[in-house]
């Protein structure tokens, strides 16, 4: 499998945005990816293409024909196969020394410490959804000191957040604690844009349903997450450039053309968040905490 393959060689084109000496720091750089899924499978083949070496990942599903749209992986022959066994395969093509931490359960209370050991950052690829498994994973970074960025696919567009030793934690931004799963969805979804610039564009709001935990997706959305996520990632990895920190972030529609930076202090505590999730409620018809 390795025949033909030399790591300076496939990697040359980065050099020049990093140094020489920069991409053997990433050779030896372990992130961690949980849910392989919409974005999850791009960042694993993204930041394989940068040169990153060494990955623990974690998935619990199968490819089906609804993947088709948008995930990395998804195609006729993969088709009932694990998640996380197929984007192993597709990055070890492309990086045959890889060294490939994989769970095939996914992120549990029981082996999130051995998911994470090691690691030097965690990007989050959990479906949308995954509220207890996302407030696990990230709760563990805090009490690990290793550093978590996400970057969510809204509409044809992306928005960033990072959290890491010296910011918001995640639980105290979001403030889901106490809170029903629609709650926890609306607030998810008002965090990590609190700009909102996907709203005006969404053709059917049919299609947003937090009861039956479903809601429209992209391949450009998805594209673009992988994309600041390489480069963010590849940033913290080597210590520059900078890289906001909540309560601070920032969201890119690439159908409005819009770029803007993100600040809420106190997270959804923020007086502005509060209002943005009170219309919120009205408009999907839930009632707070449900």
């Amino acid at each position: 499998m390795s025949d033909g393959f030399e790591y300076d060689t496939a990697f040359s084109r980065n050099i020049g945005w990093v140094t020489a000496a920069e991409q053997g720091v990433l050779r030896r750089k372990r992130v961690a990816i949980a849910g392989l899924g919409g974005v999850g499978g791009i960042h694993l083949l993204s930041l394989a293409r940068l040169g990153i070496g060494c990955f623990s990942i974690a998935d619990f599903d199968v490819f089906d024909l609804a993947n088709f749209n948008r995930q990395a992986g998804a195609t006729l022959s993969s088709i009932g196969r694990p998640k996380s066994e197929v984007l192993e395969e597709l990055a070890r093509d492309i990086n045959p020394e890889i060294e490939m931490r994989r769970l095939d359960q996914g992120v549990t209370a029981d082996n999130v410490d051995t998911f994470l050991d090691g690691v030097d950052l965690y990007v989050d690829g959990l479906d949308f959804f995954a509220f207890e498994a996302r407030r696990l994973t990230f709760a563990a970074c805090a009490r690990l000191g290793i550093p978590a960025i996400t970057a969510a696919p809204l509409g044809l567009g992306t928005a960033f957040l990072c959290f890491a030793p010296g910011s918001m934690s995640f639980e105290e931004y979001f403030c889901l604690d106490g809170c029903g799963e629609q709650e926890m969805a609306l607030r998810f979804l008002l965090g990590l844009s609190p700009a909102m610039l996907q709203r005006g564009y969404l053709a059917d709001f049919s299609k947003v349903d937090f009861v039956a935990r479903r809601g429209p997706s992209t391949v450009a959305a998805c594209q673009l997450c992988a994309g600041v996520i390489a480069t963010e990632a590849m940033k913290l990895l080597l210590g520059r450039g900078g890289v906001p920190l909540a309560p601070r972030g920032y969201q890119f529609d690439a159908y409005r053309n819009r770029f803007v930076h993100t600040w809420r202090p106190w997270g959804n505590r923020n007086p502005l968040q509060r209002v943005a999730m009170a219309i919120a409620r009205r408009q999907l018809g839930l009632s707070q905490g449900a």
